[in-house]
């Protein structure tokens, strides 16, 4: 891979994530971790994606708190390397537990709709979304 494709490929992500309302940054590191083979520092992540370092902790924090990434503490240092976790696996499963809880107020708002119509409207979204998390969690079941 080229560094023009390398740069696409982590703007793609950095793109992807800024979709799912996470700071573009986040996806952009996310991306950079992805193709690495060994963790990566704080200061590498900076230099690489031209960052700051409070996008990059923030960033590092999201992905961890995602589980797209984990941190490795240093012994005798403050400083942590972060590397990309799993892969699809776990991007699934991220993606599967904000639709959970996408479906969990789909559900609580039911007994506020209109009439029957709106609610029908609702529930056939609850089940689109519910079908959608379903065949992801049997795709990943099947994987394992």
């Amino acid at each position: 891979m080229n560094d023009a494709e390398e740069q696409r490929f982590i703007d793609v992500m950095g793109e992807t994530l800024a979709s799912w309302q996470l700071a573009r940054a986040t996806g952009r590191v996310y991306g950079y971790l992805l193709l690495r083979a060994e963790p990566s520092s704080s200061e590498q992540l900076r230099e690489a994606l031209g960052l700051s370092a409070g996008a990059v902790s923030q960033a590092t924090r999201e992905l961890a708190a995602w589980g797209l990434a984990r941190t490795i503490p240093q012994p005798g240092s403050r400083r942590l390397l972060v590397e990309a976790a799993g892969g699809f696996e776990q991007l699934l499963a991220a993606s599967h537990e904000r639709s959970r809880a996408f479906i969990r107020a789909l559900e609580a708002a039911e007994p506020l709709t209109d009439d029957a119509h709106a609610a029908e409207r609702l529930r056939a979204v609850t089940g689109l979304f519910s079908a959608y998390v379903d065949a992801g969690e049997q795709m990943l079941r099947s994987r394992r």
